[in-house]
């Protein structure tokens, strides 16, 4: 019952900021910042630097929708959310956007009122446990206290695995992921429970991250992108557009060291649109003709801006998988630019 009235309540709240946001397309526009929700802070998809400077993939992905609406990837005023506060603050328009390692799910695009404009990373649940609880896989996890953050598909998650597989749990709830690894690590809990793109963020982030293992098991699907507010699809094709343009421009093989002189026109009408030499496609989503290549030319396409924080080369050191291109049997693909 608690679930309903929360969702309902939210989306009663989202009614009520539709008709303000029914032109958040010119709103940032005029205000001349994007306002983007992100995560408190996830090393590797959403976190400031020593200097306060937001980075991370997902904080790619807001850079990369000011940049195609402003022309300036750096026009971004981050407004960190909770699993908890997430919602509320994006149903208000305290922010235009929300990028932070979010589920599209069912109740959460029709019940709450929201429009996920894409996916960004296929994850799914997994658990972190330290090494020395000798445990190599979840099923033997029964009786164990579980960290795990409120507000989120993971507590569902994880009450059907343990029902399923006859085993009890004690929930240890936290509200951030900062407090889950305080909590974690102070052993006031023997797991950590999240996507499991998340645990990989939060191990690199340990001491001695070799004293901790993630168990082999995903638990579920967990397709994360960025979502705005229903009612407003003008601005939903903007988001969504953006983030397509990363990923065509990485199947298309346009990069940052290419980009200017794919600009300047090419054999290919596909590249050629997205770039804006031929067609009127940033016409007709109310931006300029360059606006794919001024998302491109903040950090590069899809597979750079994945290396760049999250890939092997990081400390996080995620592969592709499913993240990879179709081309290369993985299930990223945008539609097309005609």
């Amino acid at each position: 019952m608690k679930k309903s009235v929360f969702f309902g309540a939210l989306a009663a709240s989202a009614l009520v900021a539709g008709a303000a946001s029914a032109q958040t397309l010119a709103e940032v526009q005029d205000r001349g910042s994007l306002r983007c929700g992100v995560t408190t802070g996830l090393v590797g998809f959403a976190a400031p630097d020593a200097n306060g400077e937001w980075e991370g993939f997902d904080v790619a992905v807001c850079r990369a929708v000011a940049a195609a609406v402003l022309g300036d990837g750096s026009a971004v005023e981050f407004i960190p959310t909770t699993g908890s506060t997430r919602f509320t603050a994006l149903a208000s328009g305290e922010i235009d956007m929300l990028a932070r390692n979010t589920t599209w799910t069912f109740s959460r695009d029709v019940d709450l009122e929201f429009e996920f404009t894409g996916i960004n990373y296929y994850d799914g649940q997994g658990f972190m446990v330290r090494e020395d609880l000798g445990v190599t896989s979840a099923t033997e996890l029964d009786g164990a206290t579980v960290c795990i953050q409120t507000g989120t598909t993971t507590e569902l998650n994880l009450a059907d695995y343990f029902r399923a597989n006859g085993m009890s749990y004690e929930p240890v709830p936290i509200e951030t992921n900062a407090e889950a690894q305080q909590q974690y690590l102070a052993n006031a809990c023997d797991v950590y429970t999240t996507d499991a793109s998340g645990l990989a963020a939060t191990r690199a982030a340990f001491e001695d991250a070799a004293a901790h293992i993630v168990l082999p098991e995903i638990i579920s699907k967990e397709p994360l992108g960025p979502l705005v507010r229903h009612g407003d699809h003008a601005w939903g094709d903007v988001v969504r557009w953006s983030l397509n343009a990363l990923i065509a421009a990485e199947e298309l093989g346009i990069t940052s060291a290419n980009l200017e002189e794919m600009a300047a026109g090419t054999d290919n009408p596909e590249i050629n649109r997205l770039l804006g030499t031929e067609g009127s496609l940033g016409e007709m989503l109310g931006l300029s003709a360059d606006w794919a290549k001024n998302a491109i030319a903040v950090g590069g396409n899809y597979g750079e801006v994945f290396d760049a924080n999250i890939g092997p080369d990081t400390a996080i050191g995620l592969s592709r998988g499913l993240n990879a291109q179709w081309t290369d049997g993985g299930l990223l693909y945008s539609p097309p630019f005609r």
